[in-house]
């Protein structure tokens, strides 16, 4: 749901607006928030900090929208504003848009015009968000991005939002290429980087289209986190996806001889979510951590080629919607107990 502020003297503005969008408010598409000037709007804006964009007016008491526009980039640099004023001769124009406007509607209101205005504003806002936590989730990426470039991206309370540090609910999946480090051994170099490029290539477009993402490539395996609602669901059925589509894959990108295969674990629970490395060489990979993670990397230590193996908890949340095969109960490095496995069949 996008969150607006408006940001005017007039009363009937409100009444007006929650007419105009009433479809969109009773739907949850919009919620608006209102302010009588500005100074009220950066009050509102402290209080909450997920507002998307901001309608502002120029002709105000107490804070104009034009001294608001300066207010609002010291406050929060990705917050895009639009004025919407009678005022709509060039020079106040120009003034908005020198102070960081997005956009200028003049007032009386086309709503038709506003609409596409706050669709294209907060289409806008979105991607600058997705830009963000691309560079969050990119541990490649993150290599190279330093503290000025983040600073410029968004200011230190973004830089800081990026460096947070959260236990999650997540479902983490680790996949190896059977048989491939004997492979390396014996093949040469540029094969052995184009066959593993292209596998890797098939597996990263799988777990995208069930919104994962590459924690990271280790050798010739991969670690895939899912978050989210139906994060488990979501990570076999990449698995599921993944062991199809290699399985079909041409032998004409190398070896004649060599049928790729994967070996998959998949755990689902709680972990740690943070930037971990050394921050001497500027090196943070920003990855998951814990319990979860180490057994999902044992999970797929055990798994045969082409087996998809889960824990006994996954198993049961998961087994009205996929068929399994109980494995039983193998040994895990660093756990007390054994551990109860299943086989996800399809």
């Amino acid at each position: 749901m996008a969150k607006i502020l408006v940001v005017d003297d007039e009363a009937d503005l409100e009444v007006l607006i929650k007419q105009k969008f009433r479809k969109k408010i009773r739907e949850k598409e919009y919620e608006f928030l209102f302010a009588k000037n500005g100074k009220v709007a950066l009050e509102k804006l402290v209080e909450a900090t997920d507002v998307d964009i901001v309608l502002s007016d120029i002709n105000m008491p107490e804070m104009d929208g034009l001294t608001l526009l300066s207010k609002l980039n010291e406050l929060n640099p990705l917050l895009k504003s639009v004025i919407v004023s009678a005022y709509g001769d060039m020079a106040n124009i120009r003034t908005a848009m020198n102070r960081g406007a997005f956009d200028f509607i003049t007032k009386p209101i086309d709503f038709e015009d506003l609409t596409v205005t706050m669709e294209k504003t907060l289409k806008h806002s979105q991607q600058l968000k997705e830009t963000l936590k691309a560079i969050k989730e990119n541990n490649i990426l993150r290599m190279y991005v330093d503290e000025n470039v983040l600073n410029f991206m968004g200011g230190k309370e973004y830089e800081s939002t990026i460096m947070a540090n959260e236990n999650i609910e997540a479902t983490v999946m680790y996949i190896d290429v059977c048989g491939f480090t004997a492979i390396s051994e014996t093949t040469p170099a540029d094969v052995v980087v184009n066959m593993l490029n292209t596998y890797f290539d098939v597996m990263v477009k799988e777990i995208i289209a069930q919104k994962g993402y590459v924690d990271k490539f280790i050798g010739d395996a991969i670690m895939a986190v899912f978050r989210g609602e139906y994060h488990l669901d979501r990570a076999i059925d990449a698995a599921l996806a993944i062991r199809q589509q290699i399985g079909i894959l041409s032998e004409s990108i190398g070896i004649a001889d060599y049928r790729p295969k994967v070996s998959i674990g998949i755990k689902s629970g709680e972990m740690i979510s943070g930037n971990i490395g050394s921050a001497s060489l500027r090196r943070l990979d920003y990855t998951v951590i814990g319990d979860t993670v180490n057994t999902a990397s044992r999970l797929q230590d055990a798994a045969q080629p082409n087996q998809i193996l889960i824990s006994e908890n996954c198993y049961e949340n998961v087994k009205e919607a996929f068929q399994c095969k109980k494995i039983g109960s193998i040994a895990v490095k660093n756990k007390a107990q054994p551990l109860i496995v299943y086989e996800v069949l399809e």
